[in-house]
Parts: C-alpha cells; structure tokens; sequence
C-alpha cells in the first residue's frame, strides 16, 4: 500500500520540482492532472501531444529520476455532452491517453461522469435511468480501447453526477464487464446533502459492492456547514472517520492519493491516515 497526493494540490513549479517536494514529505505515488500541473499542456491537443517522444520523456523522466510512481494519469472530461461530433473529440482524446500511460508507467488512467451544464443530462437528470444508459453506451468503445492498449481504466463515482452510488457503479462494472474497468472509491465523493446523515452505511455499501474492483482510493475529509454546503478539505480536518477504509485498504494492498491538502497540511493528512 502507498500513500500518495495530487500534484495539483501541492508547490508550484515545475513537474520534477513539485514530484521532487511531495517525495521529501513521504509521498510514494502521485496522480497527475496533465492541464493541471503542465502550462502548456491543453486536453484538445493530447491526441497529437501524446505521441511525441520528447513529451513522453518529459514526463516519465522526473517520475523515473525521483522513484515515484504515476497512480493516476487524471483524463476526467465528460461523455455526456449533446454533440455526437464532440463526443468522438473527447473519445480520441482517451484514446490517446491510454498507450501514453502504458508508455510513462501510469497504473491507470481515471475518470469521472459528470453532465455538462449545457447538455441534456444536466441538474436532476444524471442521476435518471436515461443518463445512466446513455453513458454505458459512451463508455463501451473507451473500455474495449483500454484492453486493447492492456491499461486499466477507472471510474470515480460522485454523488452529483451519472456514476454516482455504489449501486450505479457496480450496475456500470456489470454492463461493462471488463478486467480494465476499475473504480476510483473515494468515500466523501459518495456524500451529499441526501445522504449524510447515513455516512457509515454509504462508506460500507461502496466497500462491499465494489470490493475487488477498486483499484485505487481517493482520501480527503469534509466539513458540514450550517446552510447544508459540505466543502472538501484535507484529512483530519472534518468529521471522517477512516478506520474502516483503512482497514478495507490494508486487507486488499491498496494505494491512495490524497486529495484537497495544501503543502503546509500534506503530511499531517498523511499521518492522520497511517494512524487509523
């Protein structure tokens, strides 16, 4: 089990700098948001970008020189978007990302189901029978690419979008039945205003459903505010509690990165975990 952080959430700076800071805090692994971490890297030219030998050892190269691993390569663009023309845009920009992981040694590439604002699954309707089919379909030729390319791809569901409960994801995984379509379990993306109040029974539902296809976890907490808002922060500093989802790690050898820190909390959040 290695413990992990999201590059954007730490220094600025270079790609090297920034994997070269998290590796002096204790980190072993990092997930990288290309758009997020590099300046000058868009989504819309990663079909072209990706292929590109010199971009390929720009980036393996620092996760090479510090010894860290890539958990995550980060592709998280909606599949929900009303224009058939766009969606096969965002397709070939997957496409592309999977042989370029396979390439810097990413151990998957992650995703999430969110409906634009713009399209017809947007507000309410994500969570509609409709919106749930509609994406399988989207997602089928994007699984059968990732066994093609022998990569893993991984889902991350959210309580607001397609993917959202345990039972609609492990629904995903068995119309989709692939050994290179995982899950992302991150426990406070399961929460909302909706349910909350049954925390423990959700985090247990995600773990007993999803079990074995988890291939990697995402660790923050969170903080319930009096008007109902529910804002992400770093581990330790709201009301989880990660006994139980420690223990779910520790008994599968499970990696996690940690999401919603800040440089001067990082460590403390990855204490707060090794001690739970």
């Amino acid at each position: 089990m290695k413990i992990g952080i999201r590059l954007h959430d730490t220094i600025s700076g270079t790609l090297e700098e920034r994997l070269t800071y998290v590796k002096g805090q204790g980190f072993e692994c990092a997930h990288l948001a290309m758009s997020k971490v590099l300046p000058d890297f868009s989504m819309k030219d990663a079909p072209e970008k990706l292929t590109q030998p010199e971009f390929e050892e720009e980036i393996r190269g620092p996760f090479d020189r510090t010894g860290l691993d890539c958990a995550l390569l980060g592709c998280y663009l909606s599949l929900m978007d009303n224009s058939e023309e766009e969606r096969e845009r965002i397709r070939e920009v997957y496409y592309a990302h999977f042989p370029f992981a396979r390439k810097i040694g990413a151990w998957m590439v992650g995703s999430e189901t969110p409906a634009r604002p713009e399209s017809a699954f947007a507000k309410d309707a994500p969570h509609s029978e409709e919106a749930f089919r509609f994406f399988v379909e989207q997602l089928r030729p994007i699984v059968r690419r990732a066994e093609e390319e022998d990569v893993l791809f991984a889902i991350e569901p959210v309580y607001s979008h397609v993917i959202s409960t345990p039972e609609r994801a492990e629904r995903l995984l068995d119309a989709i039945r692939s050994d290179h379509l995982k899950i992302i379990l991150d426990a406070v993306n399961l929460l909302g205003p909706g349910n909350v109040n049954r925390r423990e029974e959700v985090i247990r539902e995600g773990m007993s459903r999803l079990g074995d296809r988890v291939a990697l976890m995402h660790m923050k907490d969170y903080r319930l505010e009096a008007d109902g808002r529910m804002p992400a922060v770093a581990c330790g500093e709201g009301e989880m509690d990660y006994g139980g989802l420690m223990q779910f790690a520790r008994a599968r050898d499970l990696s996690m990165t940690l999401e919603n820190t800040k440089p001067g909390n990082a460590e403390k959040a990855r204490e707060t975990l090794i001690h739970s």
